[in-house]
């Protein structure tokens, strides 16, 4: 009697348990079956709003569900992205994330204050891409080239201004970089995001910043902005005459990067049709002129080199902001 009764218990058992699991196995096969919402986590005019739109478009072709874009700034982009790193890991939101996303946990341990969020609270899924910043000013200003500009300020310490996207940030990290290298002192002042920093630089509130190429573009074809040099090697294909900060004996870099990332937790499943959306995005005409126009263009890294570059890029500029302490 003992060993039926045990057979009848087996045999009501695993139905149930196949019961349990199912339907988590049918919800990833059947993702997604509603809209998707990207996070954006500054105000719109910035590198992450102009990769995330086309960004957006594009993947929502490949799901077959639309991919909206909303916008969550404030706290330099810790906000929005402690938004999604708390989110129900189901798929549902994601997160255009920039290199800032590797920075703001180790500033938050520098200030003592509680974190918006911990690196390992998102999983990294592709990177889309990574320009070097680019040192602007008006084009009214008196500088002409990038001479003329620190001359200028290591004769005025304290009295250049330079505006940025909020304390170590991607457009106050790299300032941060130069003021070192340089032995200079410019004044920061941190805005919500790099569309505010820049309306300030064209309202004359600030003197300078230090931005991606796709957030000054337009305004510098327009003969409203300058470019005088550049974080990265070589010369850029958007602005062939601008010379590097290498070339003109200021040995640093800094790449300004933008990538997709999902809460930790988020099923295996789900993960990888958001990864085969972001390389069907990375490959797609339409977005991929959507970024040439605005100044950009792809450096795409799927899943697994990118994971391996964010823990890389946290480890480096974890130094870069102990060197910069207490922001003020």
């Amino acid at each position: 009697m003992m060993k039926a009764g045990r057979a009848v218990l087996l045999a009501v058992s695993i139905p149930v348990l196949a019961v349990a699991t199912a339907p988590l196995s049918l919800a990833d096969e059947g993702y997604p079956s509603r809209s998707v919402v990207m996070v954006v986590p500054f105000p719109p005019g910035g590198v992450a709003d102009t990769v995330g739109r086309p960004m957006a478009e594009a993947m929502g072709r490949y799901l077959k569900q639309s991919v909206i874009v909303e916008n969550k700034g404030g706290a330099g982009g810790g906000i929005g992205m402690g938004y999604v790193a708390k989110a129900k890991p189901d798929g549902y939101t994601v997160l255009i994330g920039l290199s800032s996303i590797v920075v703001l946990p180790e500033a938050d341990k520098i200030l003592k204050r509680t974190p918006l969020y911990q690196l390992d609270q998102l999983k990294p899924i592709a990177r889309f891409t990574a320009d070097p910043t680019v040192l602007v000013v008006r084009a009214e200003s008196p500088w002409k080239t990038y001479a003329e500009f620190i001359a200028h300020v290591k004769a005025n310490p304290g009295k250049v201004t330079f505006g940025s996207s909020g304390n170590y940030g991607t457009m106050h990290v790299p300032m941060e970089q130069f003021k070192g290298a340089t032995s200079s002192f410019l004044l920061h002042v941190p805005y919500t995001g790099a569309g505010p920093a820049v309306l300030a630089l064209l309202s004359e509130q600030v003197d300078a910043l230090s931005t991606g190429p796709a957030s000054v573009i337009q305004h510098i074809k327009a003969g409203k902005l300058r470019a005088l040099a550049h974080w990265g090697e070589g010369r850029l294909a958007v602005m062939p005459d601008v010379p590097s900060l290498r070339e003109l004996g200021v040995p640093i870099g800094y790449s300004q990067w933008a990538g997709l990332f999902a809460p930790a937790g988020t099923p295996p499943a789900v993960l990888e049709k958001l990864r085969q959306a972001a390389k069907f995005a990375s490959q797609d005409p339409r977005a991929t002129q959507a970024l040439i126009t605005a100044g950009t263009y792809f450096q795409y890294q799927d899943a697994p080199d990118f994971e391996r570059f964010v823990q890389a890029d946290a480890k480096s500029m974890a130094s870069v902001v102990q060197r910069i302490g207490k922001a003020q």
